[in-house]
């Protein structure tokens, strides 16, 4: 079965350097992501981790830097520990996000890829809705 993908594109009023900031600095990421903490040095083929509580459970989630061209591209692998799946490729989702400058605003765009079903898609469009919407009011 052909996996599903994410893909969201919004206005963010702020310049792109700001939203690139705010992608790239754990304590900007941690105010929009649901209290993530993220560690990474945001070099090309680094590892990445999220680590936090979610309804009383902690996580470590993980992934790796794919490509990074500042104030433009940051391409990251992620892999849920929550989800229960084996900690092997196949199961690790690349997510893209993207910025540009368009008519005085920053156009942001989302894309994750490795999406087993509706369900899980329509999962993915509340919480980047929510993310994003944390994002604009930051």
């Amino acid at each position: 079965m052909a996996k599903l993908i994410f893909k969201s594109s919004t206005n963010i009023n702020a310049s792109v350097r700001e939203v690139w900031r705010s992608l790239t600095e754990p304590a900007l990421i941690k105010q929009y992501m649901f209290g993530t903490d993220t560690v990474s040095d945001w070099k090309k083929g680094s590892t990445i981790t999220y680590s936090g509580v979610w309804n009383d459970k902690p996580y470590e989630d993980k992934g790796t830097i794919v490509d990074i061209v500042p104030e433009k591209l940051l391409h990251t692998t992620y892999f849920r520990a929550m989800s229960g799946k084996e900690d092997i490729p196949e199961n690790y989702a690349n997510v893209i996000y993207e910025v540009r400058p368009e008519d005085g605003h920053t156009v942001f765009t989302i894309t994750q890829d490795n999406i087993n079903d509706e369900a899980q898609l329509q999962h993915m469009e509340q919480n980047w809705g929510m993310v994003t919407d944390s994002m604009k009011k930051l």
